[in-house]
């Protein structure tokens, strides 16, 4: 075997050598043309370390293009004219070797044409369409070219997020959790993509002025200023629809749940106003309102254990209450309210309620390129800066927003946009086929500067702004990440069981954990009363007594009102205050054999 054979990989295996890998690979490449062989199989060579790879299992991303030959495009006039026509479909233009898939390793090795007016000869295959480059949500994104491929990727991330229109049928859908925009609107700029996939039909964006300026540092990097008129006349308002359902449960024993207002004889009865708002069957009303943590379904449930029959024969039940409430941050209205029964002939209930969402400060907002932010504040009507003919803008972006992030397909919309608005007309802003310039000439046409900047005053002194302002309408997104619905804090509360600290999660009332680093960041400032605040005073303090010649716990006999070690008969003992975590560290340790005795000192004031 020749030292420099190169050496033939199948799915990362090696199955073999040979002298000349470039006729192997070209042979192999003309066989899948020709369908000698499957047309899904890809070869890369690799010259720097004389590897042959080839590649035919599942789950590679594959994308087609056109191949050239000499310079040419295989995909002549007459092959668009027979696919017009119907004679060829687009697995004869595979099979004809016209197209192919290429994934990500063979495409090392080509060299790929935007359109055919950059065909040289060194060019090995050219793209179908420059769209094609993107995925269907990405070329969603207008003048997608002009942004970096890290902040195209985020904006079809964001695309996922958006407050819209989740379905046609929403009215009768019992999700469990469903977001509903109040006003959604076609974009004043579109592309192909969108077009085919008919995005206005269900439409999940509405055109809102954004200037991009400071504003009283309120707006501090990604965050954005909301004009307070915008809000009140519906802008970015939406429903939020959350469902709770409860059935009738059967027991071993013969009993069951039962939908009902529970009474007074009921363990664990809240109260005749937490009942209000039920209807006869322990059902909420339809409409009615429902506070956070109100009662949505009347439930009572038979006790755990099942009572002994009395000398009489009758049993004495003392049903449990075990309503269905909402969450404790929700309120809202009840929307819907369904029944049916399973397939064991249970009866079932699901209520859906509804919560107004008005956009307030800590919403979070996007346009289609990645340039999120949350509402730092709401700002008067009146204050807001306005343009020389009264124009006040929706939003304030903060410029540091754009430069770092590179994102001119955002500048580019805002003045397709603008100049959309001013013709009443829809631009096209398809990535790689759209004409700018038509669009700056409409700008000027209609009076306006061609890179979309305005005189501006300041509407709480009405002084001019010295520097002109870029301003334009933009489809933005309210996203479903909502403060509402993330807001958490804690005063007292239940404590777990274990370990005596806070409860987590916000659905059982607990709080932010203050962990390690953050006691770290403490002892670095030097902060020790807030240090033991934190550690033991708002968590688990806990008051023991030591035996100060042994070391060991000692135990607290509070029936006889003495305390004593447990293995010596010393009587030196001290109270100490420590954390239940520790305590709880030291019986752990005990269990594992190992006897951890505390050394007392003496107490420095």
């Amino acid at each position: 075997m020749g030292i420099n054979k190169c050496k033939i990989y199948i799915n990362g295996s090696l199955v073999g050598f040979h002298n000349n890998p470039l006729k192997l690979k070209n042979d192999l490449i003309n066989k899948r043309r020709t369908g000698a062989i499957d047309d899904e199989i890809n070869i890369s060579y690799d010259q720097p370390t004389n590897e042959l790879y080839i590649n035919t299992d599942s789950g590679r991303l594959q994308r087609p293009v056109i191949i050239l030959e000499n310079g040419k495009s295989k995909i002549t006039k007459e092959v668009l004219e027979d696919l017009k026509n119907n004679k060829l479909s687009w697995q004869d233009l595979i099979s004809k070797g016209m197209i192919e898939y290429l994934d990500a390793e063979e495409e090392e090795n080509t060299l790929v044409a935007l359109d055919e007016s950059e065909i040289t000869p060194q060019h090995t295959h050219l793209e179908i369409s420059g769209t094609a480059i993107f995925s269907v949500i990405t070329s969603m994104i207008p003048f997608a070219q002009h942004n970096m491929a890290g902040k195209a990727i985020f904006g079809a991330k964001i695309f996922k997020q958006a407050v819209g229109l989740p379905a046609v049928n929403y009215r009768n859908r019992f999700d469990t959790e469903m977001h509903l925009l109040y006003y959604p609107q076609k974009p004043l700029v579109t592309t192909r993509t969108e077009k085919l996939l008919k995005i206005d039909k269900r439409p999940m964006i509405q055109n809102a002025v954004v200037a991009i300026m400071p504003y009283k540092g309120f707006n501090m990097t990604d965050a954005l200023i909301l004009n307070k008129g915008a809000v009140e006349r519906g802008l970015s308002r939406s429903f939020y629809f959350r469902s709770y359902s409860a059935q009738e449960n059967r027991y071993p024993s013969g009993q069951a749940d039962e939908f009902t207002i529970p009474t007074e004889t009921t363990l664990g009865f809240r109260g005749e106003e937490a009942y209000a708002n039920l209807g006869l069957d322990g059902i909420s009303n339809l409409e009615v309102n429902i506070p956070k943590g109100g009662v949505i379904i009347g439930l009572t449930s038979p006790p755990r254990f099942v009572e002994e029959i009395s000398e009489f024969g009758v049993v004495s039940e003392d049903r449990r209450e075990s309503s269905i409430t909402s969450r404790k941050h929700l309120e809202g209205h009840v929307d819907r309210v369904m029944f049916s029964q399973t397939i064991g002939g249970i009866r079932l209930c699901k209520v859906k309620v509804r919560t107004e969402l008005i956009p307030q400060v800590g919403d979070k907002f996007s346009s289609h390129h990645g340039q999120k932010g949350v509402v730092g504040a709401v700002v008067d009507e009146a204050d807001m800066p306005f343009s020389e003919n009264g124009m006040k803008p929706d939003f304030i972006l903060n410029p540091h927003s754009i430069p770092s992030r590179m994102t001119i397909g955002h500048m580019f919309e805002t003045i397709a946009a603008k100049a959309g608005a001013l013709s009443g007309t829809e631009i096209d802003g398809t990535p790689f086929y759209s004409d700018k310039e038509s669009i700056f000439k409409m700008l000027k046409d209609y009076g306006f500067r061609e890179d979309g900047k305005e005189t501006f005053y300041d509407g709480v002194t009405g002084e001019k702004i010295e520097m002109p302002i870029f301003v334009g309408p933009i489809s933005f997104k309210r996203l479903y990440h909502v403060v509402t619905n993330k807001i958490q804090a804690r005063d007292t509360g239940s404590v777990q069981l274990l370990t005596r600290q806070p409860t987590e999660g916000k659905e059982k009332g607990g709080g932010l954990r203050f962990g390690e680093m953050e006691s770290d960041a403490l002892v670095g400032h030097g902060a020790a009363m807030l240090l033991h605040e934190k550690l033991m005073d708002s968590a688990d303090e806990l008051e023991v007594y030591v035996c100060s010649d042994c070391g060991i716990l000692a135990v607290d006999d509070k029936i006889r009102n003495r305390k004593y070690c447990p293995i010596c008969s010393g009587g030196n003992i001290e109270k100490v205050i420590i954390s239940y975590g520790f305590k709880l560290l030291l019986d752990e340790l005990k269990a594992l054999g190992v006897y951890p005795k505390l050394k007392i000192g003496d107490k420095i004031d």
